[in-house]
């Protein structure tokens, strides 16, 4: 009996000594770091924290900002297109997958596998591809267009658009992916139920299989959207926030402020407004998996 209630504890014991360390990780290194860069935020740090309180000052101070404003700009035009284009060629992508296409499986790999690559790399290779005189534009002027010109990443109009090009590029194939595993979910009763009826494909696309894929649409774009909200490695490597500040994002503002300019207290203000999107964006996910479990 003794040993029976040993046994019975240790199962019960082992699953939360297995996610404690994961579980401290998260209390010290995420909510502490969160709540600390929050009580910053209110006093007037520079290099070193102090416990001066000022209040919303550096709130203040951060949307007086310019270059901060431009960067909220910036990330809002560049979430909504990457989250579109990003959703859009995924899905065209999975559709044409699910068509048991010769070779599925080499294709599968070729789509996914610029997610394998860091945003470091691919924005490298954006940048050459990009870059007026090489990459894209002379190989259409080789092609025999030699009046073509695809300037846009010296461009301060239009550089953000050669972001969301480089990263809707590496992102396109999870979208793909996730959204395949779905699609094969579907039960093909449903489709030779359509064929019988007569239904257009697009009508049964449209109608019957993207309702059913919400679920997997609403993580697709959690993912997208977190993603888009911290930019900052693909900016970097293409154009280090340039022309000018054409190309700023929150995330690198916040970073030139706390490595650069030495001013911790501005740059946790900006890293709590950029917590605000996130949880914009998580609580009405998590509190619909929470009423979908009751």
């Amino acid at each position: 009996m003794r040993k029976q209630l040993t046994h019975h504890l240790l199962r019960r014991f082992v699953p939360f000594a297995a996610i404690l360390p994961m579980a401290m990780v998260t209390l010290v290194a995420y909510l502490g770091a969160t709540l600390w860069s929050i009580k910053v935020s209110f006093s007037n740090s520079r290099t070193m924290p102090t416990e001066t309180f000022v209040g919303f000052a550096q709130y203040v101070k951060l949307f007086d900002n310019d270059r901060w404003l431009l960067s909220i700009e910036n990330i809002a035009i560049y979430t909504v297109l990457f989250i579109l284009i990003s959703m859009v060629l995924g899905f065209l992508l999975a559709v044409f997958i699910d068509q048991k296409v010769m070779a599925e499986g080499a294709l599968r790999t070729v789509f996914l596998y610029p997610y394998a690559m860091s945003f470091v790399a691919t924005g490298l290779i954006w940048q050459w591809m990009l870059t007026p005189g090489i990459g894209i534009e002379y190989a259409v002027r080789q092609m025999g267009f030699p009046d073509f010109a695809f300037d846009w990443i010296i461009d301060q109009d239009k550089v953000i658009y050669t972001i969301v090009i480089a990263t809707v590029w590496q992102t396109a194939g999870l979208v793909m992916a996730l959204l395949l595993a779905a699609l094969r979910g579907i039960d093909e009763e449903i489709w030779k139920a359509a064929r019988l009826d007569g239904i257009p494909v697009w009508r049964v696309y449209i109608s019957i299989v993207i309702p059913m894929l919400a679920p997997a649409i609403a993580t697709v774009f959690l993912l997208l959207s977190t993603t888009a909200i911290k930019l900052f490695d693909s900016v970097v490597a293409m154009t280090q926030g340039g022309p000018g500040t054409a190309s700023e994002v929150p995330a690198k503002f916040i970073m030139d402020h706390l490595f650069g300019r030495a001013n911790i207290a501005l740059a946790s203000a900006g890293a709590v407004m950029l917590l605000v999107p996130v949880i914009v964006i998580l609580a009405p996910y998590v509190y619909a998996r929470s009423r979908r479990k009751h």
